[in-house]
Order: structure tokens, then C-alpha cells, then sequence
């Protein structure tokens, strides 16, 4: 295995890409663009599968291992698979996943391991029909269900389910979240809201502590687990006699920017060191000289900045929606 060559000012190695196949998606959640959506980029912008391929395969030589497909939602986009078996080939990458709402997982789940996906993230936010299709601008939790049926279905190990707590809205849903994982293998996941894009609920109003979720998981015998792959800056808990497992990630309220070890290639093709300052190196003009490319990663490297700055005073960059970063 390469060791990453990727060391920013601060001492931190970078082993993991995120990378955005498209900005576009079928739902339109509350806290990434807003019920109203935005204006999709025009197709001729979006990198091809070609491009992401380059992009990647300088990555890996850098010592990249871990590579996460996101969107918007990236099973819109057309033959996804097909890029899958491309990346899947790439000698060096040891964990290929991808973060979708699931909703066309049922009709996706069997081609995208075939083609050599290792796992996904599912984004759900709620249990109640009403409360999902309010979170999601019109989603059906039904068709969400059979997304995570399955992934399970197809082997896609583990499936993790990522919960954006948010205050009055599903904070009172913790426990069900929690028993849906003592009944299957999943790993529930629940993760602080993030002011990023340019979703209409604001950080001070919507902000709720994971450490107020473990508050209400303390009917349930939680046990500490040790970090493996992909668990992330999750703290995770084993339930006593559970088929999966809880996590909570501290996104803002402790932060784990010591330890972040990302870098995100937006659909457009900008290379983003942060998730939350605007900071972000285009792709375009040296990808087809490698030398060039390889340089970018490295001034990455020297722009990353030490911390971000979400809080719950509301500071938030609404420059980018999230679905145009990539999750």
C-alpha cells in the first residue's frame, strides 16, 4: 500500500477523496438547497467519467486509498456502474462506497456491486412519512425503505444510515432510529447540522447536539467499539443483543478537523480541501498533464486551513449548495 504523500501545513495525510459525479438530485432537502432547488449546471460542465477517472488515478498514485462517490444524488446520474467497474480496476483503492438517498437503489443495488461498489451511506432523516416528505421537498419513505432493503439485499457492507438531526424536527425520533437497529444490520449514524449551501434553515434554530442523542439512547445498552475502515469520525456504540450499531458524529460541537484526512472533487471540477471555506483549485486546465494535476493536490495541501468555522452563531458559506460539493 502507497503512504499517502498528501501532508498539509498541519501535519494531517490525506487518503480520501470524495468525489462528485453530478449536482443534480431528485429530492430537494430542507438544509441542502431549499424546497425551491436551484439551478442545475449546464451538462457540458460536469466532468466526464473520463475526467474523474484521470483525476482519481493521479490521486491513488499520491496515496488516496479510500474514494466515496456522492452528488447531489449520484444514481441519477446515467450508467453510474459503469464508472464504478473503472475505479473498481484502479490498483491501490481499497475502499469504493458512495453516499445516495437511496431511492433508486431498488432497481440499482445488484449492478453497482457487480460493478464493484463495497458500500453506502443512505441519507434518511426521519421514520414518519409526513415529517421525510417535508424534510425532502416530496420524498416517499416507502421507496427510501426498499433503497436500504436492498443494499442489504446486494451485499453492499455495511449499509450506514446518516440521521442530520435537526431541533423539532426529527430530535424526538432518536429512539426509533435506534431500535431499527437493534431489528437489522445497519449502522444508524447521527450527525450535527452543518450550515453549508444554501438551504433556508438557519445553524442557531436547527442545531441539535449528538451529545443530547445520547442523552436520549440511554435506554439502550450502548458499548463502545474501536475504529475500523470507513467508520470516520464516528463515535460508535454496539447495541447489547442488536443485529448494527449507533453512531454519533460532533460535527460542530467538537469538531474533528485534527484528524480530517479529505479532499473533495466537486462535479465541475474544482478540487475542494474543505467542506466549508471557499477555497477550492480547478481540474480542468491540467488534466491532461499529469505533472500538473499531481501538482494541484499538493497546492491543496498548502491552502488547507487548520479548522473550519461552523458554529452555532450561524456562520455559514452559502456560496456552494451542498449538492454541488458533494456530501
Amino acid at each position: 500500500m502507497i503512504q499517502s504523500k498528501l501532508r498539509d501545513s498541519f501535519g494531517r495525510r490525506h487518503n480520501y477523496l470524495r468525489v462528485s459525479v453530478t449536482d443534480r438530485c431528485n429530492l430537494r432537502c430542507a438544509y441542502c438547497m431549499g424546497p425551491e432547488g436551484v439551478e442545475w449546471l449546464p451538462r457540458e460542465q460536469i466532468l466526464s467519467y473520463e475526467e474523474i477517472v484521470k483525476v482519481v488515478k493521479v490521486a491513488v498514485a499520491l496515496g488516496i486509498d479510500r474514494v466515496r462517490l456522492t452528488g447531489g444524488e449520484p444514481l441519477t446520474r446515467k450508467d453510474l456502474s459503469l464508472l464504478i467497474s473503472e475505479l473498481s480496476r484502479i490498483r491501490g483503492i481499497q475502499d469504493l462506497s458512495m453516499t445516495t438517498n437511496g431511492l433508486l437503489l431498488p432497481e440499482q443495488a445488484q449492478s453497482l456491486r457487480r460493478a464493484g461498489l463495497q458500500r453506502v451511506n443512505i441519507s434518511l432523516d426521519s421514520l414518519n412519512p409526513a415529517t421525510y416528505r417535508r424534510v425532502t421537498g416530496g420524498g416517499d419513505l416507502q421507496q427510501a425503505l426498499a433503497g436500504i432493503e436492498a443494499a442489504l439485499e446486494a451485499g453492499l457492507n455495511p449499509v450506514k444510515i446518516n440521521v442530520v438531526l435537526l431541533r423539532g424536527v426529527n430530535d424526538h425520533e432518536v429512539p426509533d432510529f435506534i431500535r431499527l437497529a437493534t431489528e437489522k444490520e445497519l449502522q444508524i449514524r447521527f450527525i450535527e447540522y452543518m450550515p453549508v449551501g444554501v438551504g433556508k434553515m438557519e445553524q442557531a434554530e436547527s442545531f441539535f447536539p449528538v451529545s443530547a442523542a445520547l442523552e436520549a439512547a440511554a435506554a439502550y445498552e450502548l458499548s463502545p467499539t474501536e475504529k475500523v475502515i470507513g467508520t470516520g469520525p464516528a463515535k460508535m456504540y454496539k447495541l447489547a443483543g442488536g443485529a448494527g450499531a449507533v453512531g454519533f458524529i460532533p460535527s460542530i460541537s467538537e469538531d474533528f478537523c485534527a484528524g480530517c484526512n479529505r479532499l473533495r472533487l466537486t462535479a465541475d471540477g474544482f478540487l475542494k480541501p474543505c467542506l466549508f471555506w471557499q477555497d477550492e483549485l480547478a481540474v480542468r486546465p491540467v488534466l491532461y498533464d499529469p505533472d500538473q494535476l499531481r501538482a494541484l493536490f499538493f497546492q491543496a495541501m498548502i491552502v488547507k486551513k487548520k479548522a473550519h468555522q461552523m458554529g452555532e452563531d450561524g456562520q455559514s458559506v452559502k456560496e456552494r449548495c451542498m449538492s454541488r460539493i458533494g456530501g
